[in-house]
């Protein structure tokens, strides 16, 4: 019997080490169009550039900050899912290349997801312990998202 444990804890530990081997792309891109970057076109004011970035931009931009712990399979594959997924539904760096009504719509969604607590999602929330939304901070985003969508409006 304690060969069998042997043989699977050490089948086990070279399937783990062999899945280090595969790494996928980082989200990382320097090239981008800054024209179409949420906050270059909008007047977003610091601190609200600064809650986006800190709570929002690792998932929903062209650019992820990776912690160490990224580098470890399967956890690596885990954040690429949630990466790709969070910039399938907003991208922060190409929201200037939606349609105004679309651009609204995710404004509207952004709120929502703020107010209900939904974003940043409770596993993002697990690893990163400063991902915590003051209420004040919610209030300023949700504010100042309040008023462009406003201006979007005015402008169709």
């Amino acid at each position: 019997m304690k060969k069998i444990i042997k043989k699977i804890l050490l089948i086990g530990f070279v399937l783990f080490l062999l899945m280090q081997l595969y790494q996928p792309a980082r989200n990382e891109s320097y090239e981008q169009e800054l024209t179409t970057n949420f906050t270059r076109r909008y007047d977003v004011p610091k601190n609200v550039e600064t809650v986006l970035r800190t709570f929002c931009y690792d998932c929903h931009s062209n650019n992820t900050n990776y912690p160490l712990y990224s580098f470890i399979q399967p956890v690596r594959f885990f954040m690429e899912e949630r990466i790709k997924d969070g910039k399938k539904n907003l991208n922060f760096n190409e929201f200037g290349k939606y349609s105004k009504r679309k651009q609204e719509n995710k404004l509207e969604a952004i709120i929502k997801q703020i107010e209900s607590d939904e974003m940043p999602l409770a596993s993002y929330r697990v690893l990163h312990k400063n991902a915590i939304i003051t209420p004040a901070q919610k209030e300023e985003v949700i504010n100042w998202i309040n008023k462009t969508k406003d201006s979007l409006s005015l402008e169709n």
